[in-house]
């Protein structure tokens, strides 16, 4: 079995007297799309930080590849988009992008043509010969994005990349992603735009405060709160559903549904689970047109586990 992309091990990081990162660990399997979520201010830009031997850990230890530790020799191997983006405004796109790839290691002319291949991939070949000053936010950003990939790194670390990005160059970047990951490279990147989150990451780590919350496969996580979530509910006859759903052993909360072909859905007392309620519902006679264990999304997970006040940041004093 081959190592982890990167494995993080209880690295503690503190700025004065605030603890911007306190104790967390998580592991990112090679060849997936890893997310670290969580409010701004919870820590995950520092957290990248020191993946990226920009800023040391105070404590803990951090795993690059096959035995690396974070430094000259893996970040050729990575390839970063900070949060703050870091382009010479004066310089022309195509120069700056060749200039990138150069300090990544590649000849002149392998980066001049990879950086026009992936000028070209992300809609910006007309704009080669401008100065990056002349671009808007969102196309300095996908400058900045090509000179992170332009060197093919096995780690692509993504510092909030989905900021300033309209909904068509954010599909952009979401396709751009899917792709390295069927490459078989790994991307980990930080948001705190969880829907954006949902629709490309296998796994997550969710982070608050500066402490771990939550990590693992995502749809291991979903299936883990739709054994105990909420059940969306059509019939044919009302009347039939009526004493199943009072009973306080199989059903803990009913509502009005969400969506418009269901005619209830209810919530799962502690201890039931959905094969109990559809047994129960059949044995009724219940002629049932939906019986749907509803998913609930990435957003609805870090609410229902952290709390809405968790989810601010607050100052967080070191011992």
């Amino acid at each position: 079995m081959s190592s982890p992309a990167l494995l993080v091990e209880g690295i503690t990081k503190a700025f004065g007297n605030h603890v911007a990162v306190d104790d967390i660990s998580f592991e990112v399997p090679r060849g997936v799309v890893y997310g670290i979520l969580g409010p701004n201010g919870a820590g995950k830009s520092t957290t990248l930080r020191m993946i990226n031997d920009i800023i040391a850990p105070d404590s803990g230890k951090i795993t690059i590849l096959d035995g690396m530790t974070p430094g000259g020799a893996a970040a050729q191997r990575i390839g970063y988009l900070p949060e703050e983006r870091g382009l010479y405004p004066k310089m022309k796109v195509a120069e700056i992008i060749e200039f990138m790839g150069e300090l990544r290691g590649l000849t002149r002319a392998d980066a001049r043509k990879r950086g026009g291949a992936w000028l070209e991939r992300l809609g910006l070949a007309e704009w080669t010969k401008n100065k990056v000053q002349d671009l808007s936010k969102g196309m300095q950003q996908k400058v900045q994005f090509a000179a992170a990939l332009i060197h093919e790194p096995d780690i692509v670390i993504l510092d909030e990349p989905w900021s300033g990005l309209d909904p068509i160059n954010a599909d952009v970047l979401r396709t751009t992603v899917d792709e390295i990951r069927d490459a078989g490279r790994t991307v980990l990147f930080s948001t705190h735009q969880m829907e954006q989150a949902e629709k490309v990451v296998d796994a997550v780590c969710i982070i608050a405060r500066g402490k771990k919350i939550l990590d693992g496969n995502l749809r291991e996580i979903k299936r883990t709160y739709e054994s105990a979530g909420w059940i969306a509910l059509a019939w044919g006859e009302p009347g039939k559903s009526a004493e199943v759903l009072a009973t306080k052993t199989l059903i803990a909360e009913t509502r009005a549904p969400l969506g418009p072909d269901a005619d209830a859905e209810v919530r799962l007392a502690a201890g039931a689970t959905s094969d109990q309620l559809l047994r129960e519902l059949l044995q009724a006679s219940v002629a049932l047109r939906k019986f749907e264990v509803l998913s609930p999304s990435l957003h609805q997970i870090f609410v229902e586990k952290v709390g809405a006040e968790a989810a601010v940041a607050h100052r967080t004093e070191a011992a």
